[in-house]
C-alpha cells in the first residue's frame, strides 16, 4: 500500500454567513401591503380605521402598526444635543432622577417629622404643601414654623419645593425672611418656591390682585430669593392646572409654554435676560397611566422648550431647566384605592421612560385624604424600586427610536406648538383664560372623555371595571378644611375634576340608601344553562357593581315558576335577566310576565332588544341594560326604580 501523496487538510474557522445564507434570507421581505391585506382579510369587510385605529383626545391617530415610513424626517439627534427631545444629558445623571415626596398636611412640627422620616426612606426632594384659602396644607407663617420644618434638613442636599398657592407669595416671602436662621451653607441650599401666578389665576379664577402686579411681585421676589440662595428656582410654569381640569396633553403642554413665555417677558421687563431667567423657571407635568402618551408628552415637552429658548436667544438654557412630572390627581379614585398603586406604578415608569429630572409620585390613598406613613412610603419605595431594582433610570431614553413613540412625540409637539399660537394670538395666557379660550377648550375635551367613560369605551380598573363592593379596608383622616376664598374669581376657574368622580357619586348614594334601610340588591334571573348566560351574567355584574347595586344569584332558571321562587326567597324588588338571545327567545318574555305577577316592580334585560323590544316591555320589562350605552345614566335610573 502506497503512502497519499495529498497534503493533509488543515483545519479552518467557518466562515461567518452572508446575508444571503441566514435563514431569514429564505423568506421574501414582507411588506406593509401584504400585512394590510391580511388584516383586511381578518376584518371581513369592517372599517380598518373604525376597528384598529385609535386617536387620543388631540385626535391624533394611534395605528396598531408602525414602520420606518412613519418616524419623523427630523429624527431627533442624541441626548445632550438640542433641542433635547431625547433627554438634557448625554449620559446618566446619578439614578435617573430625584425622588420627590409630598408633604400636605399638620403643623410645622408633625411635617418636620413626616419629612425626615420620607427622606431617611430615600427620598432626596420634598414638596411641601402649604395651607392657602381652599387648599389644605402645612401650616407655616413664621420665622420660627420654617425653622421647625427644616430642622434637621440637610438643605445643601435635599431639594425643598413649595406648593403655596394662594399664599405661594406670602410663603416665599416668610421662607426668605427665615433663611438666616435655617441650617446648611447659605448660597448651597437648594429651595423651589415654585411662584406660579398664572397657573394660579387659571386654577382658581383670582389671585388676590391685578394679574400683571402679581407676576411683578413674584419676579421681584424671585430675583431677590435667588440673590440669596443661587441654586434655587423660583418660578413655576406648570402644565398641572390644565390637566387637572381635564386638558388634553397637547393643551397641557400649551399652557405650560404659555406660561414659560409669560414669565421669560417679565423677567425680561425686569432686566434679567433669558439665559439667566431659564435659571430662575422650573416645569411641572401631570403623568399619569398612559405610559406612552406620557412618556411622550414629557419628551415633547423638551423640544417646546427649546424652540421658546432659541427663539429667544438663549438656545443652551433648557440644559439648565428642571422638569418634574407630577403623578396626576384626576386619574386617582376614592373606591378601592389599592388600585391606585397601579395607576401610579405605571405613571412613575412613564415619567421615566420620558426622562424626568424629578418625580413625584403621590400616595395612593391622596383622593380620601391624608395621607399616613404607610401610604408615603407606598409612595416613596414605588419610585425606590424603579430605580434600584428596576434600573429604569439607567438608560437615557428607553423609548427613543420607537417609531411609534418618535411620531407620537412629534404629532403632540406639533399640536401643542399650534395651540400655543392660537394663545399667543388671542394676546398670551393670560387674555386666553379671561376670554375663555382655554377653558371652552378643556372642557370640549373633558366632556367627551367623561362620555367615554360612562359608555365603556375608557374603562378605569375598580371603578367602571372589576369594582369591589363593600369596606376596601382603607380608613384615613380626613383633611383639615382649607380657608375660604377671599376674592370671587375673575373668570371662569379651572376646576379640578377626578375621573371616576361620576361612579363614585352612584357609590355613594347606594351606600346611604343602604344605611336608610334601602334593599340595593337585585335578583339576577339567569336562564338556561350556565353555558349560555354566563357572559352576560358575568358583565352585567360588575356593571351593576359600578353603581353600588348589588345581586343576588337565582342559579339556573328554566321555568316562570323557578324564577318565581327565587324572587321570593331573594328579598329584591329589582329583576335582571340574563342570558343568550337564544334563551332570550324562549323564556324572556314569560318570565318577565311571572315576576311582575309575583311583585317585581322593575325588570331590567341584559343586552340589546333589537326588533324584539315591542314585546319585551309589552311583557314587562321595564328597560335594557347594554355595552355601549351610557352606563351613568342607566345606572342612575335603576337606582331611582329600587326607591
Amino acid at each position: 500500500m502506497t503512502a497519499s501523496t495529498t497534503a493533509p487538510t488543515t483545519p479552518t474557522t467557518p466562515a461567518t454567513p452572508t446575508a444571503a445564507a441566514t435563514f431569514a434570507s429564505a423568506f421574501a421581505p414582507a411588506t406593509e401591503a401584504q400585512w394590510r391585506a391580511l388584516v383586511d382579510k381578518a376584518l371581513k369587510g369592517a372599517d380598518f380605521d373604525r376597528k384598529l385605529v385609535a386617536r387620543t383626545a388631540d385626535g391624533i391617530a394611534v395605528k396598531p402598526l408602525y414602520t420606518r415610513s412613519d418616524a419623523p424626517t427630523d429624527a431627533p439627534p442624541a441626548p445632550g444635543l438640542a433641542p433635547y427631545t431625547r433627554g438634557r444629558h448625554g449620559a446618566v445623571p446619578g439614578l435617573g432622577w430625584d425622588i420627590t415626596s409630598v408633604i400636605d398636611s399638620g403643623d410645622a412640627a408633625s411635617a418636620n417629622r413626616a419629612l425626615l422620616a420620607d427622606l431617611e426612606g430615600g427620598a432626596n426632594a420634598i414638596l411641601v404643601t402649604i395651607a392657602a384659602p381652599v387648599q389644605s396644607g402645612v401650616r407655616v407663617d413664621t420665622v420660627g414654623d420654617w425653622s421647625t420644618l427644616m430642622t434637621g434638613v440637610y438643605l445643601d442636599l435635599a431639594t425643598i419645593e413649595l406648593d403655596g398657592g394662594l399664599a405661594a407669595l406670602e410663603a416665599s416671602q416668610s421662607l426668605l425672611a427665615a433663611l438666616p436662621a435655617l441650617a446648611g451653607t447659605a448660597r448651597t441650599r437648594r429651595f423651589q418656591l415654585n411662584l406660579d401666578p398664572i397657573g394660579t389665576f387659571a386654577r382658581h379664577g383670582t389671585v388676590g390682585q391685578p394679574v400683571p402686579a402679581a407676576i411683578d411681585a413674584s419676579v421681584a421676589l424671585a430675583k431677590t430669593f435667588r440673590a440669596a440662595e443661587p441654586l434655587s428656582r423660583t418660578m413655576l410654569a406648570s402644565g398641572l392646572p390644565y390637566h387637572e381640569a381635564g386638558a388634553s396633553e397637547a393643551q397641557e403642554l400649551a399652557g405650560m409654554a404659555a406660561a414659560l413665555i409669560a414669565y421669560l417677558r417679565a423677567f425680561e421687563t425686569a432686566g434679567v435676560g433669558p439665559a439667566e431667567a431659564v435659571l430662575h423657571i422650573a416645569v411641572h407635568l401631570a403623568t399619569d397611566a398612559d405610559i406612552f402618551l406620557t412618556a411622550a408628552k414629557i419628551r415633547a415637552a423638551r423640544t417646546i422648550i427649546a424652540r421658546i429658548a432659541d427663539a429667544c436667544g438663549a438656545a443652551d438654557a433648557p440644559t439648565s431647566m428642571r422638569l418634574t412630572a407630577v403623578s396626576s390627581r384626576r386619574m386617582m379614585a376614592r373606591r378601592d384605592p389599592w388600585t391606585n398603586m397601579l395607576r401610579t406604578t405605571v405613571a412613575t415608569a412613564a415619567a421615566s421612560f420620558g426622562g424626568a429630572d424629578a418625580i413625584v409620585t403621590r400616595p395612593f390613598t391622596d383622593a380620601l385624604g391624608e395621607a399616613d406613613a404607610f401610604a408615603r412610603r407606598i409612595a416613596r419605595n414605588t419610585q425606590i424600586v424603579a430605580q434600584e431594582e428596576s434600573g429604569l433610570g439607567r438608560v437615557i431614553d428607553p423609548v427613543g427610536g420607537s417609531w411609534y413613540v418618535e411620531k407620537l412625540t412629534a404629532d403632540l409637539a406639533n399640536e401643542a406648538w399650534n395651540l400655543l399660537q392660537e394663545i399667543e394670538a388671542d394676546g398670551g395666557i393670560v387674555a386666553a383664560l379671561r376670554s375663555g379660550l382655554i377653558q371652552g377648550r378643556i372642557a370640549a375635551v373633558a366632556a367627551e372623555r367623561a362620555k367615554g367613560i360612562a359608555t365603556g369605551r375608557i374603562e378605569l380598573t375598580g371603578v367602571s371595571a372589576f369594582p369591589k363592593l363593600g369596606d376596601d379596608g382603607v380608613t384615613v383622616a380626613p383633611r383639615a378644611p382649607a380657608a375660604p376664598l377671599a376674592t370671587p374669581p375673575e373668570i371662569e376657574p379651572l376646576t379640578p375634576i377626578r375621573l371616576a368622580a361620576t361612579f363614585e357619586a352612584l357609590r355613594d348614594v347606594a351606600d346611604a340608601s343602604r344605611a336608610a334601610g334601602t334593599t340595593m340588591d337585585v335578583l339576577l334571573v339567569t336562564l338556561g344553562p350556565q353555558a349560555q348566560f354566563t357572559a352576560r351574567a358575568t358583565w352585567v355584574t360588575n356593571l351593576l357593581a359600578s353603581g353600588g347595586i348589588g345581586v343576588v344569584a337565582g342559579d339556573q332558571i328554566d321555568s316562570e315558576d323557578m324564577a318565581v321562587t327565587a324572587f321570593a326567597k331573594s328579598g329584591a324588588c329589582v329583576a335582571v335577566i340574563a342570558s343568550s338571545d337564544a334563551e332570550y327567545v324562549k323564556l324572556a318574555e314569560p318570565v318577565a310576565r311571572a315576576l311582575k305577577t309575583a311583585g317585581a316592580t322593575h325588570i331590567a334585560l341584559a343586552g340589546r332588544p333589537g326588533d324584539a323590544e315591542a314585546s319585551y316591555r309589552e311583557a314587562g320589562i321595564d328597560r335594557f341594560i347594554f355595552a355601549g350605552q351610557d352606563a351613568v345614566a342607566s345606572l342612575t335610573e335603576l337606582q331611582a326604580a329600587m326607591g
